[in-house]
């Protein structure tokens, strides 16, 4: 007998309802949009009277999710970074020289003085007085390397240390370098994510492209310069020792001591010692504020580590200036008046109040590791996302009415049963797309246009094997029931092979091929479910209602 049990007909109904009102959202477009930032807006800035009244175009007990317009439908700036990867090489080794330098002094009797010497970017060079305690030296050194954490660094260590004459050089290993690229990178993708997210955009898109590069997709924003503007600068703060004032821009710093201008005050320069004593990497927080005089100003929390490192410096150095330096400018030069406990300052300069509140977003957003260079920039403007959406409808309405009107003309009433369903299918990709978050391109639409093509390809096989069915006279009913028993091993058998071609597509490919590759996985997906479960419900439905003794197709 043709039956759905009831307990089946309920979770078919319910997945359909779930499905389209998650949807929902995406038919009022721009209200949920005004609805969802003004929420955002209330959460981090406060409610206001605008704020709320913004929240309240759209029902807080419906959901709110939406499919996120990619850069080519609604806009923005695409660019293409470059990281300098290699420069971090030689913060490692600066980080090293005072634990080496204090290794060896516990050797001093037989390795004599040590002093570090110039050497080349990634290397450290240390220069010993007793060659003859050479081989202690260097055993020091070896013993202070770790093991390189990666899985392609199994056995390996972190430095290779060498020696010539009373010079040893100390440099990170190949599997070191290997290791640090990536976590150069993974720190680089995430701090750009953070500062982009921090200054309120919609869902950007911000991937590694290679072993040095990173593709950032930023829709809504009116430029690229506006992105480059808020992740371009590497924000790296640092707290460094003054050694002296001077106006010579020519001055030698001595060594070991670097020579840089003042942010606020021109022709001024500061030599500060090249080792900071905290870095903007220990910082757990910074905002905009103001400081005694009203002015805009930048206060800032240290970690417990960094709190007790400045701690103990200013504690050492009352009367004596520090440098607060930024990206090699210094943008104040206090002189140190009392303890400075607890952790927490500000940062006085020349600011804006706009310039406050950006150098607090990049400070609490963290430094970039390493220097990026822009190779690739490209804004698109919103005339051409509307227009590509507009492409994209008409694309889908053509299609769908081609689909809608075969369909019905082939196979009559049961053609109409297929065609609400596949209607219900595309609330359900929409659906789908919503609740996952993923975001919409022209490549995806591509794909949905697609799906509309290839969701009728079930029903085409399940209406054909009814109709072979029904000339062995067994009945419409058990005609029906046989038609779907016996057509769902090739429905499932060509929409996985399909599926498999999608999961290929997103796990190999990047942007736009992947929007295709989702959009064409969830399509497959509903397909199925709406030819075997919906079209079949609405089918057994009509005919319990009917009882007609014969049917065509």
């Amino acid at each position: 007998m043709l039956k759905i049990p009831l307990f089946t007909r309920l979770v078919i109904i319910g997945l359909v309802l779930a499905g389209l009102i998650a949807a929902l959202p995406n038919v009022f477009y721009d209200r949920v949009e005004t609805h969802n930032d003004a929420l955002r807006t209330i959460e981090t800035a406060g409610a206001t009277a605008e704020a709320e009244a913004d929240a309240s175009v759209w029902p807080s007990f419906l959901p709110a999710n939406l499919v996120n317009l990619g850069l080519d439908l609604r806009g923005g700036a695409y660019l293409l970074a470059e990281v300098a990867v290699d420069q971090v090489y030689g913060d490692r080794m600066d980080a090293y020289w005072p634990e080496i330098r204090d290794a060896l002094r516990s050797e001093r009797d037989t390795v004599g003085a040590i002093r570090r010497v110039n050497a080349p970017e990634g290397q450290l060079r240390l220069q010993i007085e007793n060659a003859d305690g050479m081989a202690t030296a260097l055993q020091v050194v070896r013993n202070i390397s770790r093991p390189v954490v990666s899985l392609t660094g199994a056995g390996s260590n972190d430095i290779e240390a060498s020696a010539s004459d009373n010079v040893i050089t100390v440099q990170l290993s190949e599997a070191e370098r290997v290791a640090t690229d990536d976590r150069t990178m993974q720190q680089s993708l995430e701090i750009i994510r953070r500062r982009v997210d921090e200054a309120g955009t919609r869902e950007p898109s911000i991937q590694r492209q290679g072993a040095d590069r990173v593709v950032i997709q930023v829709p809504g924003v009116g430029s690229a310069q506006e992105v480059k503007d808020l992740i371009g600068t590497t924000a790296q703060l640092t707290f460094n020792p003054v050694v002296t004032r001077t106006t010579n821009p020519n001055e030698a710093p001595g060594p070991l001591n670097v020579l840089l201008p003042a942010a606020d005050e021109e022709g001024v320069y500061y030599v500060i010692e090249q080792s900071p004593v905290v870095t903007g990497e220990q910082l757990t927080d910074s905002q905009p504020t103001f400081d005694q005089n009203g002015r805009p100003a930048v206060s800032f929390r240290f970690n417990p580590q960094g709190a007790r490192r400045f701690g103990d410096y200013t504690q050492e150095n009352i009367g004596s200036p520090f440098a607060i330096v930024l990206d090699d400018e210094v943008i104040s030069a206090p002189v140190i008046q009392a303890h400075i406990a607890g952790g927490s300052g500000i940062i006085t300069g020349n600011f804006s109040v706009p310039e406050s509140s950006n150098l607090a977003v990049l400070l609490r957003a963290g430094a970039l590791p390493a220097e990026i260079s822009f190779l690739q920039e490209r804004s698109i403007g919103p005339e051409l996302g509307a227009d590509s959406i507009q492409a994209g409808t008409i694309a889908c309405i053509v299609g769908g009415i081609a689909v809608l009107a075969f369909m019905w003309a082939s196979y009559g009433l049961f053609g109409f049963f297929a065609n609400i369903a596949l209607i219900i299918n595309v609330g359900l990709i929409f659906g789908l797309l919503s609740l996952i978050g993923a975001t919409l391109t022209l490549p995806g639409i591509a794909g949905i246009v697609l799906t509309i093509g290839m969701a009728v390809d079930a029903n085409v096989l399940v209406f054909e094997r009814i109709k072979e069915e029904l000339k062995t006279a067994r009945g419409p009913a058990r005609a029906i029931e046989l038609g779907y028993e016996r057509a769902i091993s090739a429905i499932v058998d060509a929409n996985i092979t399909t599926f498999i071609a999608a999961v290929i597509l997103f796990t190999l490919g990047s942007g736009p091929v992947r929007g295709f590759a989702v959009t064409l996985g969830l399509g497959i997906v509903t397909s199925v479910f709406t030819a075997i479960w919906v079209t079949r419900l609405i089918v057994v439905t009509w005919f319990e209602r009917r009882r007609p003794r014969t049917i065509e197709i």
